[in-house]
């Protein structure tokens, strides 16, 4: 036996043999055959992943409807090999959409679908579905209503109604949408305070009853807005306080002011309860005629008076030159009655009194500009019994505006009144503004 094993050995055959058997069991113990497809087959790994706030496209008749429940934005879910699903979610290059291209008006439920994704992945929408509503398309045009908060003006400064530019917008949005209307707005959002006009630009709100803001489509969106401000002034006569008592020998005959009336600003409610303001003559100084500039004096909270200084003309008679007038009296050989002493005169002012407009053709309306409170004072000099029964009511200014047409015109007051007495305006002269009336 060991003989044949030897010479089995010593053959070249054998060796080839046992060298292939050996080799096949090195190849066996390398060789995974599973293992070499799993490692070849790598898009075979499975994943998933969610992509939130992809947003939704719509499509439809846009020119003639208008579709209201369609969400924004919807999230995916989505599983499958790997390198697709991270693909997917790094360049989001699919469209997710609602096809409503032969939609009818009215409400329905339509699917929310996808497309131009790997079919290799499984995608969820969530939601699925939108209950949406196809409305009819409307453009209409509606006025704005400027608006401005009063309370950022200065103070003492008040503002008339703003305005808007342009004065109407179109407004585009479902029937029903538009059918709500209620108010468009424009809000001047600025920072106080203000002194001045100002205009700025606002955004155009369109409210419903409730002031709940609308789904609509603004043209333009953006207006201006225009706020007049002007200070808050009105015009009061200017009374003469006496200060001291005239020296021994000296009569104040009379003080005459070269302005009457003054012009003041300030906070409406001192505006309201201020009637004039004064200037103050220390009679003790004076011992002849003289002139002397005094300055106008104003209540607290009146923050400014024009004219800030007047001129006061004051005649004064002493005892010499009233003696030398008895020795001329003596010697007159007029009639004892014709020296008797004339009645005397006497000053007397009436403020803040109306003026009336006369004569303006219909198809215009006018604006007074100054003075701008439509008012005005008058000084009425006479004999003392005359004056004194005067009132307010005996008197009637106005402005005659025949003849005159669009533009600013300054115009004379003209006062209507009892005879014998002498009435001068506290301004000779108003400024106004004629317009054209819009059409109704």
């Amino acid at each position: 036996m060991d003989k044949l094993i030897d010479k089995l050995v010593d053959t070249r055959w054998f060796m080839k043999i046992v060298a292939l058997i050996l080799a096949l069991f090195l190849f066996d113990s390398v060789y995974d055959a599973d293992k070499e497809l799993k490692d070849i087959n790598v898009p075979g790994q499975q994943d998933s992943g969610i992509v939130e706030d992809v947003p939704v496209k719509s499509y439809y008749d846009t020119e003639n409807l208008v579709v209201t429940g369609i969400p924004e934005t919807v999230d995916l879910s989505i599983e499958g090999p790997k390198s697709h699903l991270e693909q997917a979610k790094k360049l989001q290059n699919f469209e997710v959409y609602v096809d409503l291209t032969n939609a009818e008006i009215g409400s329905q439920r339509v699917e929310i679908k996808i497309r131009d994704i790997s079919d290799k992945l499984d995608v969820t929408i969530n939601p699925q579905y939108a209950d949406v509503t196809v409305h009819e398309k409307v453009t209409q045009e509606f006025k704005v209503d400027a608006e401005f908060n009063n309370g950022l003006l200065g103070e003492g400064y008040s503002a008339d109604a703003a305005s808007a530019e342009p004065k109407t917008v179109k407004i585009t949005g479902a029937k029903e949408v538009i059918e709500r209307i209620s108010f468009v707005k424009a809000t001047l959002d600025v920072k106080g305070p203000i002194t001045e006009t100002i205009t700025d630009e606002a955004t155009v709100r369109v409210l419903d009853r409730e002031m709940n803001k609308l789904d609509v489509t603004v043209e333009p969106q953006v207006i201006q807005v225009t706020v007049p401000v002007k200070q808050l002034s009105k015009t009061v006569p200017v009374t003469i306080v006496r200060k001291g008592d005239p020296q021994d020998g000296v009569t104040i005959n009379s003080i005459e002011l070269d302005v009457n009336e003054a012009s003041i600003t300030g906070r409406e409610e001192i505006l309201n309860e201020t009637e004039s303001v004064r200037v103050e003559v220390d009679v003790s100084k004076i011992e002849k005629d003289t002139v002397l500039t005094l300055p106008v004096i104003i209540p607290d909270g009146i923050s400014a008076v024009d004219p800030k200084t007047v001129k006061a003309s004051i005649d004064v008679s002493t005892e010499e030159n009233a003696e030398n007038a008895d020795r001329e009296e003596e010697n007159t050989e007029e009639p004892a009655e014709e020296t008797q002493t004339q009645e005397q005169e006497e000053t007397k002012t009436f403020s803040s009194l109306p003026i009336n407009l006369a004569g303006l053709a219909e198809e215009y309306e006018a604006v007074l500009r100054n003075p701008a409170s439509g008012r005005t004072s008058i000084t009425v000099t006479g004999k003392s019994s005359t004056v004194q029964d005067l009132k307010a009511e005996d008197f009637n200014l106005y402005l005659s505006l025949a003849d005159l047409g669009e533009g600013d015109h300054e115009v004379p007051i003209n006062v209507d009144g009892p005879s014998g007495v002498d009435v001068k305006p506290a301004s000779g002269n108003a400024t106004i503004t004629i317009t054209r009336k819009e059409e109704a």
